[in-house]
């Protein structure tokens, strides 16, 4: 496969925040549908994101219970 350069991965992942921002929806969602619209396949989707993009749904899937919460206080 080819490499996939740093500039492309944060051109990609800045179409997915505004994108998840414009329809109002969560990160993956958003990829899911940029996938179907532009008829990329989600595995290759997962090679363009990059670190800032990785973490914004690593947040957004521990809080949507989908992921076990990292940090949290004793109780």
């Amino acid at each position: 496969t080819m490499a996939v350069s740093r500039e492309e991965k944060n051109k990609f992942s800045m179409m997915i925040i505004e994108l998840s921002r414009k329809l109002g929806c969560d990160y993956m969602d958003a990829i899911t549908t940029y996938c179907e619209k532009s008829n990329l396949e989600v595995e290759v989707a997962a090679t363009l994101i990059n670190e800032t993009l990785k973490e914004l749904i690593e947040v957004e899937a521990a809080e949507l219970r989908y992921l076990p919460k990292t940090s949290k206080l004793p109780l």
